[in-house]
């Protein structure tokens, strides 16, 4: 299951790469630039919610092999 962060970080990638394909459509380099660090901006997020979402993950497991 999806975390706020990986939600958040996909939604900034999408909007990053319209940016940046509007912008390249357009000869505007700063539309496409700030489609560029959207979409960094993103994976950055994303990947973050991915460690976290596994983090919490292994603590459960650990809880589950404690409590047996």
């Amino acid at each position: 299951m999806w975390n706020k962060d990986e939600m958040r970080g996909k939604a900034d990638r999408i909007k990053g790469g319209v940016k940046k394909k509007a912008g390249e459509l357009r000869g505007d380099e700063d539309l496409r630039n700030e489609g560029e660090a959207d979409e960094a901006a993103g994976r950055v997020e994303e990947g973050f919610g991915k460690g976290r979402r596994k983090v919490g993950d292994a603590i459960k497991d650990l809880g589950k092999k404690v409590g047996q």
